[in-house]
């Protein structure tokens, strides 16, 4: 019994430190890190390009996210299942 507790602490303390939230201005410095990183300079047209890029992948991939999210929890499909006997003519 308090093997199970320690366990389902433990896990609901990883899953909350895993939704961690970053603040705009975080989003934004680390999103500028990774274009310099790629060899942008800073007030340029390409590195914008590339910024906006980078926030244009991540608002797809919360598209993505919500849409699977959708499917699994509310549109599961309905299996319907009739069977058949077939039986040779004599």
């Amino acid at each position: 019994m308090r093997v199970s507790i320690v366990l389902g602490s433990l896990a609901a303390m990883l899953t909350l430190t895993a939704c961690q939230t970053l603040t705009p201005e975080e989003r934004r410095a680390r999103d500028e890190s990774t274009c310099r990183g790629y060899g942008f300079r800073p007030g340029t047209d390409p590195m914008a390009g590339c910024l906006l890029d980078l926030e244009l992948d991540r608002r797809a991939d919360n598209r993505a996210w919500q849409a699977r999210v959708d499917r699994d929890m509310f549109y599961r499909p309905v299996v319907v299942e009739r069977r058949v006997i077939v039986q040779p003519r004599p």
